[in-house]
């Protein structure tokens, strides 16, 4: 992902904290959203740096001084000038760009159905049984 691309500022900003509201009608279940989004986007941008710098590791075993390299500096620099890993999670978050769901909503909500289905069938007069094929 290019993450220079992102309209995420560099800076931290003041968000009003309804507009966290929005999606998941909890304050608290966003803001973990957004913190494990914000950890994916920091491994995958570790990653990214780790892969970028070991082009430049060498790998002998020697005492002698290590010299900076131009190229290395200014990945390394590239690196910093990014907006922060969590400041990116905020702004997909505001841009419904990030797909989450809650199984444990998902489990309520399916026994909450099971429950109501149970309810009908006893209340119900007695019903017939299926029959899907003959012999």
């Amino acid at each position: 992902m290019n993450y220079k691309k992102t309209k995420a500022p560099t800076n931290t900003t003041t968000h009003n904290l309804m507009d966290f509201n929005k999606g998941t009608n909890n304050i608290y279940e966003s803001v973990v959203i957004i913190s494990k989004r914000a950890n994916q986007i920091s491994v995958e941008m570790k990653d990214e740096l780790t892969k970028k710098l070991n082009e430049f590791s060498s790998f002998e075993d020697n005492l002698e001084e290590v010299y900076e390299n131009r190229e290395q500096i200014e990945i390394s620099r590239y690196y910093e000038r990014l907006p922060k890993p969590s400041l990116i999670a905020i702004q997909e978050f505001e841009d419904d760009k990030i797909y989450y769901n809650n199984p444990l909503k998902e489990d309520a909500e399916a026994l909450k159905e099971e429950k109501r289905k149970m309810k009908i069938i006893k209340e119900g007069d007695v019903l017939e049984p299926n029959i899907v094929g003959t012999k």
